[in-house]
């Protein structure tokens, strides 16, 4: 598979996600261990639904393959979507689907690459996102990143049995001022 690095960080890089990728998306989707944090594993991911997911929208303004920068492999996928250019704010997604590459901090280098994208190239004001209560990782991670908890949801996902709150967070440009895109030109 080919990327791109348009978005360079200390050991991995954001490139356009690619429609080759395809498989390793489907198998990702499929996995409980991914799927129930991100409150989906009631749904079967089949290659068909992933390569209609990748074909309706390739032409998302924010959403990217996370690649390693030493091996160029493909450890996971993160987006800034529902953008609302009037309103400057967007909801961002985000899984590492590697096993290996969990824990690791790679989602957080993740996240300040497109967090910097996202406040001072697409001009947003506010980043949003959902997490459900019980990814104590996930809200470790996104509190390091300056994510704040505005709400919740309670109740409203049901998951292998049981039902678990959303935490709903956000970030604003004014509190982010990290400078992380290592290959800015200016």
């Amino acid at each position: 598979m080919r990327y791109f690095k348009k978005l360079v960080g200390e050991r991995i890089y954001l490139s356009p996600r690619n429609s080759e990728d395809v498989e390793k998306f489907t198998e990702w989707l499929n996995d409980f261990e991914t799927t129930d944090y991100l409150g989906s594993s009631g749904a079967i991911m089949t290659l068909d639904a992933e390569k209609k997911y990748l074909e309706e929208n390739f032409n998302m303004e924010c959403i990217f393959a996370i690649v390693t920068l030493k091996e160029d492999k493909l450890i996971g996928t993160i987006s800034i979507e529902k953008i609302n250019h009037i309103n400057r704010r967007g909801t961002l997604g985000i899984f590492i689907g590697d096993k290996e590459y969990r824990d690791n901090g790679y989602g957080t280098e993740a996240i300040k690459l497109i967090l910097d994208y996202g406040f001072n190239y697409l001009n947003l004001k506010n980043i949003k996102l959902d997490l459900l209560e019980f990814n104590q990782r996930a809200l470790a991670c996104y509190k390091k990143c300056g994510f704040k908890e505005y709400g919740r949801r309670r109740k409203c996902n049901f998951i292998n049995g049981k039902y678990y709150d959303t935490i709903e967070m956000d970030i604003l440009s004014e509190e982010f001022k990290e400078d992380y895109i290592r290959n800015k030109n200016i």
